[in-house]
């Protein structure tokens, strides 16, 4: 493989072609000296973590409208980052996103350290984050690797062997790509290459600008790379939300900070488990004496396991609960959301 022309190609296609995000200083503007905000870098970058551009892109804009710098976002108090973050799931992340913005505001005077061993000391930092905001805020030579790089370069050198496994090979392959020549750029090409043309399904090949140096493509069947190992089936659990009303309020717990959902504000539930709650343990289990009915179920999949939720409704008053109107629960996590709208189906 010819890296120098390949580079070229690439670069070339991504100052044509560079997608426009809220987050990004495009290629030209680069080229005039404009820089990327780290704040905002990393901000974009810990949303995207399994979470697609579109979904993510009005968070951003709501985020950095309310807390336009980091300092801001650490001096916000832990409840009204979570809610704000609500619909975005994986929810360690935002607990993550304020312990960084604390010690960069607190220990670095409001300034994010510009090299990738600086940044993976902070914490909920990992590799790739670190990597992502050294390339595109301070122009570093790192190997940035997501996803959409794992694919492009399982195809560029046709990998056999499968994810997870296969990895370590693909970082190091997209390591001996990197040059001191326009890291960010390059990081970012690479991202939108995967994005845009080197799709996980129907790669538009005939769009791709490196497509003369895909090994994958002259097998006549990129579109298996990369291999992929047999899924392990996820287990299921089961459990019982509770829909409690009074009035136009209904009840609301905050969940213990650390955890699946920590920290975040949820329907009460009974513990989740492997057998489905019968009748009288899912009363017995409820926050209130009440008239508890049941009023149907939901489902839910998580990373590692999938869910039912029965969901009984009630109305009456309850101890050590949070009472929210009816017409604001759009802060709760998506499971959560679903099972309070199946349960007031009747009265929305």
């Amino acid at each position: 493989m010819n890296v120098d022309a390949l580079r070229a190609q690439l670069l070339a296609w991504y100052d044509a072609s560079a997608r426009d995000l809220p987050w990004r200083v495009r290629p030209q503007a680069r080229t005039d000296g404009q820089r990327a905000d780290p704040y905002r870098v990393w901000l974009s970058e810990v949303m995207l973590q399994q979470t697609t551009v579109p979904h993510a892109t009005p968070y951003f804009l709501r985020f950095t409208a309310r807390w336009p710098t980091v300092g801001a976002l650490a001096a916000e108090g832990d409840g009204e980052v979570m809610a704000a973050w609500a619909g975005l799931g994986y929810y360690a992340r935002a607990r993550n996103l304020l312990a960084c913005a604390r010690a960069v505001a607190n220990e670095h005077g409001g300034v994010f350290p510009a090299t990738e061993e600086d940044l993976r000391a902070l914490p909920g930092l990992g590799p790739y984050t670190a990597a992502a905001v050294a390339a595109i805020a301070f122009d570093a030579p790192t190997n940035v690797v997501d996803g959409n790089v794992e694919r492009v370069m399982a195809r560029l050198f046709a990998v056999e062997s499968p994810l997870p496994d296969a990895k370590p090979e693909l970082k190091r392959l997209a390591a001996s790509l990197v040059r001191h020549e326009r890291p960010g750029d390059w990081a970012q090409a690479l991202m939108d290459l995967g994005a845009t043309i080197c799709r996980p399904k129907a790669p538009l090949c005939n769009r791709c600008p490196v497509a003369a140096h895909c090994a994958a493509l002259a097998t006549g069947a990129p579109q298996t790379y990369p291999r992929k190992a047999a899924k392990a089936v996820r287990p299921h659990r089961f459990g019982v939300a509770y829909v409690l009303t009074w009035g136009d309020a209904v009840a609301l717990v905050r969940r213990p900070p650390k955890g699946l959902l920590g920290g975040m504000l949820a329907l009460p539930t009974s513990d989740w488990r492997a057998t489905r709650w019968s009748d009288s343990e899912a009363t017995a289990a409820a926050p209130a004496a009440a008239d508890w009915r049941r009023v149907g179920e939901v489902e839910h999949g998580f990373t590692h396991f999938t869910l039912t939720l029965q969901l009984l409704r009630a109305e009456g008053d309850a101890a050590d609960v949070i009472w929210s109107p009816r017409h604001d629960l759009e802060a709760l996590p998506s499971v959560f959301l679903k099972a309070a709208r199946a349960g007031l189906a009747d009265r929305l």
